[in-house]
């Protein structure tokens, strides 16, 4: 009879060992392709919801920073003060409701930027920034941000612009607010 060396020994291990890595193995990849497709799953099953939720957040903003003649274009608005509607639609309890929606579902630097918002407008007749000739170019870059933000919870991750940026598009004064140069008349 041969004697058994350390090599033989080795080979045996291996041939044992082996299969059992590739079991281990599989499961692990198994368990992680899994675990990714479960996240996208919900990632997509999400995006509708959040995107609703997003354009009614919005809603009172876009009407708040229309301008009066697109807004008294639209027959339904006649005799219809545009920012006393903004801010009722902010106060009300579907409003809050979909805050809450906002909070349990949008990412933490959408929530964020969102509370950063509200808390500008909670706080304004402290903060006197109305009367200042600051409202504007404050609210704009809080707006830009908030919106900034959803672009990079919708997969814009490495975007480029800026909350200016994000404004510039809807808004015709923005540069000039942006550089302080915009003077309002009434």
């Amino acid at each position: 009879m041969e004697e058994k060396t350390w090599i033989d020994y080795l080979t045996a291990i291996g041939a044992v060992a082996t299969p059992l890595l590739v079991i281990v193995l599989s499961a692990v990849g198994w368990h992680f392709k899994s675990s990714v497709e479960r996240k996208v799953d919900l990632e997509n099953r999400l995006r509708d919801d959040r995107i609703e939720i997003y354009n009614q957040i919005l809603e009172p903003f876009i009407i708040l920073l229309m301008a009066d003649a697109a807004w008294v274009q639209d027959k339904k608005n006649k005799n219809k003060d545009k920012n006393e509607l903004a801010i009722s639609k902010l106060l009300t309890l579907d409003y809050r409701k979909l805050g809450f929606k906002l909070s349990l579902m949008g990412s933490d630097s959408v929530v964020k930027s969102y509370n950063n918002l509200m808390q500008y407008f909670y706080n304004m007749e402290e903060n006197k920034s109305a009367e200042s000739g600051l409202f504007l170019k404050e609210i704009l870059e809080l707006l830009g941000t908030f919106l900034l933000e959803i672009r990079k919870s919708m997969g814009n991750e490495a975007t480029s612009l800026d909350q200016w940026d994000m404004c510039e598009w809807w808004m015709s004064d923005t540069r000039k607010i942006k550089s302080g140069s915009y003077v309002h008349s009434p």
